[in-house]
């Protein structure tokens, strides 16, 4: 689905990444902790969305984040 990034969120421990999505009021979702380079490489990409002020295409795995694109 296509939304805004309302707020990212990331601590200092491994695979641990959220960014809260505005379409339907979604909330916050985790980034799915499969790899260490994937959650940051798809924070990174959310996090750039959020600072460009563009949408991110986000696919989700129930309440988990699996890809996402802009």
């Amino acid at each position: 689905m296509w939304t805004v990034i309302n707020q990212t969120y990331a601590t200092s421990g491994s695979k641990n990444a959220w960014a809260h999505l505005k379409k339907n009021d979604t909330g916050w979702r985790r980034i799915k902790p499969s790899s260490s380079d994937g959650v940051t490489n798809v924070f990174l990409m959310l996090v750039a969305a959020k600072a460009s002020g563009k949408q991110a295409h986000v696919v989700q795995d129930g309440d988990k984040i699996t890809k996402a694109y802009f």
